[in-house]
């Protein structure tokens, strides 16, 4: 989710007409004048999003992305330029950037960036059950949370695979962790190198746009197409290119990937100059892609093409006893954030053991961070968690195990605002705070349960009762 976004451009028409544009989409603003004074408001406020101007004066946009990197780096930076290369697109992308825009650009392009930044969000929210630690001189080890076989044979394949450039394939279901793999992977490939790492999210971006942000698109490609633009494969010349949810193109650009795959080559839409580029691809699907050549959905020669070595995810419930260790790094770092001691007991750690997570880790780490903000602790037991997860143990589970939906997001989140305005005593600013929205997105969800009729009698109570 995008609620708040950082503009920074030392012009000021510019940074009116963007706010403008962004306040339409009812996202909070806040605007720099210079480089400097984006350092200032980003050391103080988060954002999930900046648009930031390349040339500032003194302080340049990649100066503040530098910053970004080191203290900001879950933000999606987006650099705006009116002088556009690319060497300066690459560097961008190198250092981090999510997106690099060539000025003047409309407010129907801006609106399909930040599009991609709430995709980019929801599909890509980082599983941070991996620790990486310094091995030797030489670079690092990754390792994985857990004692099973399944996550040591991870890491071993991991390790032996990263100095190669072979194609690799990770597969698993969603939230197991196959992004931050694929990227410890490239970390451990040339420890300290400047070699680009270019990820592209296939789900996240429109059919339409896709082939433009693979291989680029030439001046006057198509209706919009005011300037080339570098395409992903091209800014990851030298490096590693990571194809998220690969399993999510069509038939007819699986057609334009294979040949690049096969030749190392490709044009950019609208262009007839062959490029030739050399990169190393790591692909990763939640989808079973041998099941859908069967069905004719994904190509037979694409698949042996990506599945040169092969990397299997298991879902936490196939290694159930790794997850109390896993919620306990989650809750340490929670600990951090929230200085504030937390600690489950016997009855926590059961309750976690006895849930088979459809949703794997990252439903995982989601209930422990909601549970470590509306519990003041320091004993977290099993009465904290969400009644969905105490009701269903393994045995009531396993027929289940597929379906990724039968987690009620939606029913753990209303219980969380509930707490919060209990916490809170009906005081909606104070309860946004706790839940770590804004107090507009809050409005917007009890808006939205009035709807649909699904406000229960107490938490009705709550709205009105705001002290």
């Amino acid at each position: 989710m995008i609620d708040r976004i950082l503009i920074a451009d030392d012009e000021f028409l510019v940074r009116e007409m963007l706010e403008e544009t962004v306040r339409r989409t009812d996202i909070e603003v806040v605007t720099a004048g210079s480089g400097e004074e984006a350092i200032e408001i980003l050391q103080k406020e988060e954002f999930q999003m900046a648009f930031v101007d390349l040339k500032m004066g003194k302080l340049t946009g990649m100066d503040v992305l530098r910053n970004c990197r080191e203290n900001c780096p879950r933000m999606l930076f987006v650099i705006m330029t009116a002088y556009g290369t690319l060497e300066t697109a690459i560097e961008a992308m190198k250092l981090g950037a999510f997106d690099f825009v060539i000025k003047p650009f409309s407010p129907d392009q801006m609106d399909i960036v930040i599009e991609k930044g709430k995709l980019w969000l929801q599909l890509n929210e980082r599983d941070q059950y991996f620790q990486k630690e310094i091995s030797n001189p030489a670079g690092y080890k990754v390792k994985a949370i857990g004692d099973s076989p399944s996550i040591q044979e991870i890491n071993r394949l991991a390790r032996r695979v990263a100095p190669t450039d072979a194609t690799v394939l990770i597969t698993g279901e969603s939230g197991t962790g196959k992004e931050l793999i694929a990227s410890e992977i490239f970390r451990l490939s040339d420890p300290g190198s400047s070699k680009p790492y270019i990820r592209m999210n296939c789900a996240a971006v429109p059919e339409n746009l896709l082939e433009s942000e693979l291989f680029g698109h030439e001046k006057g490609a198509f209706t919009g197409a005011s300037e080339r633009r570098i395409g992903r494969f091209e800014l990851a010349d030298g490096g590693t290119l990571l194809l998220d949810e690969i399993g999510e193109i069509t038939p007819a650009m699986q057609s334009k990937l294979l040949r690049v795959l096969q030749e190392s080559e490709f044009e950019r839409v609208g262009g007839s100059k062959t490029i030739k580029v050399n990169v190393r691809v790591i692909a990763t699907t939640n989808r079973d892609l041998k099941e859908e050549v069967k069905n004719g959905n994904f190509r037979e020669d694409l698949f042996y093409r990506l599945n040169v070595f092969p990397v299997s995810l298991p879902p936490l419930r196939d290694r159930i006893d790794d997850s109390v260790k896993i919620a306990r790094y989650f809750l340490a770092h929670q600990e951090k954030k929230l200085g504030r001691t937390l600690k489950f007991d016997k009855s926590g750690e059961n309750a976690i053991l006895n849930y088979s997570w459809p949703g794997n880790i990252r439903e995982l780490e989601n209930v422990i961070e909601r549970i470590a903000i509306l519990e003041d602790g320091p004993i977290i037991d099993a009465k904290a968690f969400p009644p969905d997860i105490l009701n269903l143990d393994r045995e009531k589970t396993s027929a289940f195990e597929d379906d990724q939906n039968l987690f009620d997001m939606k029913a753990i989140e209303k219980l969380a605002i509930k707490k919060a305005l209990h916490r809170s005593k009906g005081n909606k600013t104070k309860a946004a705070e706790l839940l770590g929205f804004n107090v507009r997105t809050l409005r917007n969800k009890l808006n939205e349960y009035k709807a649909e009729g699904s406000l229960d009698e107490e938490l009705t109570e709550l709205i009105f009762s705001e002290s």
